[in-house]
């Protein structure tokens, strides 16, 4: 890589960004209070409704950034989720019904998913023999991020008793850092771009065996990650114990485990550590509905264990044998994974209407076990075949 190319500074600009992306998470969490019927008076139903652009917009901006990011290079998309968060924060702050509140959540979730979809394609382009390491601890500040966002969503408004308009506000901060830091920057060129694989060739690999199999496995491993996260709370209230201490224990193994283990799973194949992941998840969530008082924590360190490694190697692994699918194949993996999201979260709350918390987090581990069978197939099948990962050298725009 020509030394024109600052990877350093690169690299912690779309760690901050990412950052913003988790915080706005953490953030409507504790706006979900603020409108709400003991707040300006939405109902949750309406609330539910002004929220859903965070997971349909970023799925629209990742499926659009995706192509565009090899067209018109990763820098310009990039920008675009810089200024789609500014007027995201801005149009937050002034939010006032649920009318304004769903337009201030598109633009944010437009602007989250322009993250991912620059920022993935980039972290593979910099770091060609290290994608796995370096996605890795790239993705360790998704939940970094929501600890930093509840801690201060927590101090700011519970603590300080300040307005949440202000706790808005302090997105401000990470986002013109991040803002600043890449402006100048020079970014490489996708990895499709500097591989020369055609434009035709790169929607083709959407359409092979190997990449609609592990989409499928996405839209399973982010309901299991994400899902049970944003439910948390209610899920576990007939225990008695606070779900966003247990969403913050949680996310705290998880940010960790992806700073600390992203150079030793690099060292590990993919589809081991996907069934590994799929095993501890399993485990984590039927202990998490069979279990209470101290074993709750537990319980919940073997979930955070099995989902630690979920999103960043579900990228990963189309990063490293699938590179030809561009900048297109890792968005369309990401778009999955929220798209399924927004699918589940109703679906779980008919569940914890019908059944209960608890009982609805054993229903939620049927996921996991399916994952289970679906990586262990996978693992045979590239074994048998000898499936190596695909290294490309990076190149300037």
């Amino acid at each position: 890589m020509e030394s024109s190319i600052n990877r350093s500074r690169l690299f912690y600009a779309a760690c901050i960004s990412l950052v913003v992306t988790s915080m706005t998470f953490a953030f409507r969490a504790r706006l979900e209070t603020v409108f709400g019927p003991d707040g300006k008076g939405i109902s949750l139903e309406d609330i539910g409704w002004a929220f859903g652009p965070a997971f349909w917009g970023f799925t629209l901006a990742m499926m659009i950034g995706g192509p565009l990011a090899d067209r018109l290079g990763m820098k310009k998309i990039a920008v675009l989720a810089f200024v789609m968060h500014i007027l995201g924060i801005i149009a937050t702050m002034f939010a006032y019904d649920k009318i304004t509140l769903f337009g201030a959540t598109a633009l944010i979730g437009v602007g989250n998913g322009f993250v991912e979809a620059a920022f993935n394609p980039l972290i593979a382009s910099l770091y060609p023999n290290q994608k796995t390491k370096m996605l890795n601890r790239f993705h360790v500040w998704f939940p970094g991020g929501l600890v930093i966002g509840g801690l201060v969503g927590y101090l700011v408004m519970d603590q300080m008793g300040q307005s949440w308009q202000l706790m808005i506000a302090l997105l401000f901060i990470p986002t013109l850092i991040y803002g600043f830091m890449l402006f100048k920057e020079k970014f490489p060129v996708t990895e499709r771009v500097a591989m020369g694989v055609s434009e035709g060739k790169m929607w083709a690999s959407l359409a092979t065996p190997l990449y609609i199999f592990i989409g499928i496995c996405m839209l399973m491993t982010a309901a299991t990650e994400l899902g049970t996260n944003q439910r948390i709370e209610t899920l576990l209230k007939e225990t008695g114990t606070s779900g966003l201490l247990v969403l913050a224990f949680i996310n705290g193994i998880m940010a960790l485990g992806r700073l600390f283990g992203g150079g030793f799973i690099h060292r590990i194949s993919i589809p081991v550590v996907l069934l590994f992941s799929a095993i501890f998840s399993f485990l984590g969530l039927y202990l998490l509905s069979t279990t209470g008082g101290n074993m709750l924590w537990v319980s919940a360190a073997v979930f955070a264990v099995g989902i630690t490694f979920f999103w960043p190697n579900m990228i990963s692994f189309v990063a490293e044998y699938i590179p030809q699918s561009g900048a297109l194949g890792l968005s369309v993996m990401g778009g999955l994974g929220m798209l399924s999201v927004s699918f589940v979260l109703p679906y779980m709350g008919r569940l914890i209407g019908d059944y209960g918390g608890q009982e609805a987090i054993g229903i939620m581990s049927y996921l996991p076990a399916v994952l289970i069978a679906l990586f262990a197939g996978l693992l045979l099948y590239m074994r048998s075949k000898n499936i190596q990962p695909v290294h490309t050298a990076s190149a300037e725009e």
